[in-house]
């Protein structure tokens, strides 16, 4: 188990700043060689995928075509690296925006439509409502202007199912149905998508 505090930090680096993942990410496994997380997929910038190399922290399973030059040497990007101690997966969800739209596979509850997405609380805070994954669901903006402070009987609308807290295996299986826009050649043995392959 890795004693660094900072592997929450590689999980989630990309929410902080993005435009670390443009160039050149590295897919992370996890030492079971599966990926430490599909929602979002697991990736580091190639900065720390670096230092990760350099503190031997991760093996190198696969590179890209660019280089990188210290004043001693020259280094091959890692496209893919492993981890060498196990990092045990979360058994919780984090309650956040990202999850609950993956959660509700980035469609409005109501309506079904992927466009234009907030988040509603099916019972209204002014109700007694909670902000929880059992009260919380996704919904495009019309639908949430229309349900507004109302219950789901006075909106007339309707819950396609009711919110719960997911599981990780489920937010695992969900995730990948939604792949990111761009996926490496190099990872593709490492990741199963369930995307229909080309004939």
């Amino acid at each position: 188990m890795l004693d660094d505090p900072n592997v929450d930090d590689f999980r989630s680096q990309f929410v902080r700043d993005p435009a670390a993942l443009r160039r050149n990410p590295a897919l992370v496994l996890n030492a079971d060689y599966r990926p430490l997380s599909y929602y979002p997929l697991s990736l580091w910038p190639w900065q720390e995928t670096i230092k990760a190399v350099f503190l031997d922290r991760v093996l190198i399973l696969a590179e890209y075509d660019e280089v990188v030059r210290s004043q001693k040497e020259t280094i091959r990007i890692p496209s893919v690296v492993v981890l060498k101690d196990y990092v045990k997966p979360r058994k919780r969800v984090a309650f956040t925006r990202f999850n609950l739209f993956l959660r509700d596979e980035f469609c409005c509850q109501y309506c079904g439509s992927r466009g234009d997405l907030t988040f509603d609380h099916v019972v209204p805070r002014s109700r007694g409502g909670t902000t929880a994954w059992e009260n919380v669901v996704a919904a495009c903006s019309p639908c949430n202007l229309k349900k507004a402070n109302k219950s789901l009987r006075a909106s007339g609308l309707r819950l396609r199912r009711a919110p719960r807290r997911p599981t990780t295996e489920e937010m695992h299986a969900i995730g990948r149905r939604f792949p990111p826009n761009h996926l490496h050649v190099s990872w593709m043995d490492y990741l199963y998508w369930d995307a229909e392959l080309e004939s």
